[in-house]
């Protein structure tokens, strides 16, 4: 039996951390509640300057933020991003992939946006499974992938929920990538698990973004919470999937929904 206290193994403190993303819909509050654990927390995006100002924010709270700049459809850059943080910090011990592109809402020609998709958001996501993978597996002392997935990779479009409103048709992309993202994380969990990295997925539901009245009234009625998700209703659940509280959790994806996908 471990000495180690309940609230002790829900602690990032010690951790190092990569969060892709960190300045956006999900990404911010993310890197509070990240940066709130007590992680040593690296956020990483193309956009630096976005980061650093989020960084700056953490750090006058107490935290312990970097911002790098790297793109996730440029294998290079991925690879560059590892090595600066293992030469930096020694170590990656958790990576939470959030960033994510959305070039088919652009009105550039159908394959080009949706080949742009799957270069940043399907290829990069496997690449970046493999690299910090295998370098955490390498480590001998596991570590955790946490992929933030959607429910749209679990269910298809509520086309209904647009009618009237001006926010267009939902685009095929998303759906391909997120679904994929969920049977991804079983593919690597079985991967990486005997070398103690545990690979899972989380599924959010829709984030309030001042979204149509239309939309928001018919998207509430489907959830059992009656409402849209908003920047403090994640983080928990992926601070528990990167903690020491779920070293028996792998493969395995939560919806975070307000009840959406059980309705």
């Amino acid at each position: 039996m471990s000495n180690t206290s309940t609230l002790q193994r829900f602690s990032l403190s010690g951790k190092v951390i990569l969060l892709t993303g960190g300045a956006g819909l999900y990404g911010r509050g993310l890197a509070a509640d990240l940066a709130g654990s007590g992680a040593t927390l690296i956020i990483a995006s193309r956009d630096l300057s976005k980061l650093q100002v989020v960084a700056d924010e953490e750090n006058a709270k107490g935290g312990n933020v970097t911002a790098e700049s790297f793109d996730q459809g440029d294998e290079a850059s991925i690879l560059a991003l590892r090595d600066r943080i293992i030469a930096r910090f020694g170590r990656i011990d958790g990576v939470v992939n959030n960033a994510v592109a959305r070039p088919m809402g652009g009105g550039v020609d159908f394959v080009e946006s949706w080949e742009a998709s799957m270069k940043i958001n399907a290829t990069g996501v496997v690449l970046m499974h493999k690299h910090f993978g295998e370098t955490m597996a390498a480590q001998g002392t596991g570590g955790s992938i946490v992929n933030i997935g959607s429910i749209y990779g679990m269910v298809g479009p509520h086309l209904e929920f647009y009618e009237g409103t001006t926010m267009g048709t939902p685009r095929p992309d998303y759906y391909f990538h997120k679904s994929g993202m969920i049977n991804l994380s079983r593919y690597y969990a079985g991967i990486f698990g005997s070398a103690g990295v545990r690979v899972n997925c989380l599924s959010p539901g829709g984030f309030f973004a001042n979204q149509p009245e239309a939309f928001l009234k018919r998207y509430n009625e489907q959830t059992y919470l009656n409402r849209m998700g908003n920047e403090t209703d994640l983080g928990g659940s992926v601070i528990f999937l990167l903690s020491d509280a779920a070293a028996y959790i792998t493969g395995a994806n939560l919806p975070v929904d307000g009840g959406f996908s059980a309705k």
